[in-house]
């Protein structure tokens, strides 16, 4: 699950980095300090938009290993299936 690793320390880091910039931009407007809540809000939505084009590979590739995992899950239950059905029969 490498991959799985790999997306979510990037997501992350663009969330981190978003907070980064929310704060630093909202701290030089502002005179009465930044609202933190605010600020985790709207980093955390810039960082969800900014992640469905910035991290579409990682994702993709996620989604594939996934895949396969779930394919080879279905083909070796099936294949149990089929055995105990062979075992029932008469």
């Amino acid at each position: 699950m490498k991959e799985f690793i790999v997306y979510t320390l990037l997501r992350i880091a663009l969330f981190l980095g978003a907070l980064g910039i929310t704060v630093g931009v909202w701290g030089l407007v502002s005179n009465n300090g930044v609202p933190m809540i605010w600020a985790v809000v709207i980093a955390f939505v810039v960082s969800g938009l900014a992640s469905l084009f910035l991290l579409n590979r990682q994702r993709e590739r996620f989604a594939r290993v996934v895949q396969t995992r779930a394919e080879k899950a279905t083909q070796k239950f099936e294949e149990i299936s089929a055995r105990e059905d062979d075992k029932d029969s008469p």
